[in-house]
């Protein structure tokens, strides 16, 4: 950790700081869990060692509820499953994500200490706990799971008093970050890093934070100078300065004073009316095109929880007609509109507007987002592959191209995604060459090509709270 240290961050309390010049793409540290859970939605479908997706998983015989791919995943999560294993047996049942996870902790802090590693800056016993901050609904929870947590507890272990209980789950509840599975696309567990901890939080920050075979890395997203204090983003930027202060007050109990909340940074462009020739909307135009758009988002994403795709885009259709001549391309509620309609008609193959507005999407976040943000890179990767999908090879190498320079940054080469992205990369780099020497042979090997291929679903779209945005886990 020659790379960072301690110090007491104004108005913040401790944070890391730079010792030495970095650049864009740096890994500033990297960090193996102190311990992790599956949540509970997932226990049968991901691995409870490595948090691969599998679709079919090997049960541990004892407790009947450790999921794993095979015996070396099995033998590698026995360490921390051991004593797991047999609680579950005496309690008859498997305790709640958040029980189970601070019962790893406990038992790893029981067997190694507060210090698990030579690396690691800080115990959780000096971390914040919020457990006065929390309203009087989640201390009602907190209650409860620790009334859960010692009926779990094994009566042989070492026994710890309420505080101690008490200032872990606090802990965890402020303090878990997401574990993706190994693609990096979906949230499928929670896990403790006491060095992340200690990164403070900023609305446009100079890090950002990947899960990569096992371990998080912090890479700095810019130059960062010598001194300069290190910040990740706990919400995502594309909200209103006014609901990122709501999210990070109720979530992690405090109040934002970074640039781009005490000034309001792009607040404007994010619910502007479009510009057509110098001439823009009224404010009252702009305010009913917004009211509508917000009233159709809450039926839209109604209709996407229950499945039913042809609502969301007739949905989805209605409200972008009405008020896509009104909003400016960068209005927060148009570009929730344009990208889950690009994600439902890529599902659905409908690849020609699934691209057009996937691009209309991209436009939008490369206006609001730092040019590195993950987000961003994500959603450039989106729309390249449904313009190749469409057969717009130019523009889809283009945007492939693009997402690759900014996932070599937020991800790094060795990711499983850049390394999915660099073979696109390489493969739309071909067809581009093959299109410019001759667009007629391009297009009938393509057909051929496609006709000979059987047709496959996308992946079911997903909420666009999910995934990439939702780095940093709390118990809701």
């Amino acid at each position: 950790m020659e790379n960072i240290e301690i110090f007491d961050s104004p108005g913040k309390g401790r944070g890391l700081r730079a010792t030495k010049e970095m650049w864009a793409g740096d890994v500033i540290f990297a960090e193996p869990s102190l311990a992790a859970v599956v949540f509970d939605s997932l226990a049968e479908k991901i691995c409870h060692s490595c948090f691969r997706r599998q679709p079919k998983l090997q049960r541990c015989g004892q407790c009947k509820f450790a999921h794993y791919c095979d015996r070396t995943c099995q033998r590698a999560g026995w360490a921390e499953h051991r004593e797991e294993c047999s609680a579950i047996k005496a309690f008859g049942k498997a305790p709640n994500e958040s029980i189970r996870l601070v019962a790893r902790v406990m038992w790893r802090l029981d067997k190694e200490g507060s210090v698990v590693s030579d690396m690691q800056l800080t115990t959780l016993e000096e971390l914040e706990d919020h457990v006065t901050d929390m309203p009087e609904d989640e201390l009602k929870e907190l209650k409860v799971d620790i009334h859960n947590f010692l009926d779990y507890w094994p009566r042989t272990n070492k026994q710890h008093t309420v505080d101690d209980i008490s200032h872990l789950f606090g802990v965890v509840n402020c303090n878990g970050f997401t574990i993706s599975d190994q693609r990096g696309l979906q949230a499928v567990g929670v896990g403790i890093f006491p060095n992340l901890c200690l990164v403070n939080h900023d609305c446009w920050p100079n890090c950002t934070v990947i899960l990569n075979h096992g371990k998080i890395e912090l890479r700095a997203l810019g130059k960062i100078s010598e001194g300069e204090e290190l910040t990740v983003a706990y919400v995502d930027f594309l909200n209103l300065t006014e609901e990122r202060q709501r999210q990070l007050k109720t979530q992690y109990f405090f109040d934002c004073t970074c640039e781009h909340c005490k000034n309001h940074i792009k607040d404007d462009l994010k619910l502007a009316g479009r510009e057509i020739d110098g001439v823009k909307p009224s404010e009252e135009q702009v305010k009913e095109a917004t009211d509508h758009c917000y009233k159709m988002l809450e039926k839209m994403d109604k209709a996407r929880l229950n499945g039913d795709y042809h609502e969301v885009v007739t949905t989805c259709r209605e409200c972008i007609e009405k008020t896509e001549p009104i909003l400016a391309d960068t209005h927060i509620y148009l570009l929730r509109m344009w990208s889950t309609l690009s994600e439902v008609q890529a599902y659905l193959q409908f690849f020609e507007d699934a691209a057009e507005y996937a691009r209309k999407m991209v436009d939008g976040y490369m206006k609001l987002y730092h040019p590195n943000n993950a987000a961003l890179g994500m959603a450039a990767m989106r729309a390249g592959v449904t313009h190749w999908q469409n057969g717009l090879i130019e523009v889809g190498h283009g945007m492939i191209c693009k997402a690759y320079a900014i996932l070599m940054v937020t991800h790094g080469p060795t990711h499983p995604i850049t390394k999915d992205l660099e073979e696109m990369r390489m493969q739309t780099e071909m067809e581009l060459r093959m299109f410019k020497q001759n667009e007629y042979v391009y297009h009938s090997m393509r057909e051929a090509a496609l006709k000979n291929r059987p047709m496959t679903m996308m992946n079911e779209p997903k909420s666009v709270e999910e995934g990439i945005k939702n780095l940093f886990h709390r118990k809701k």
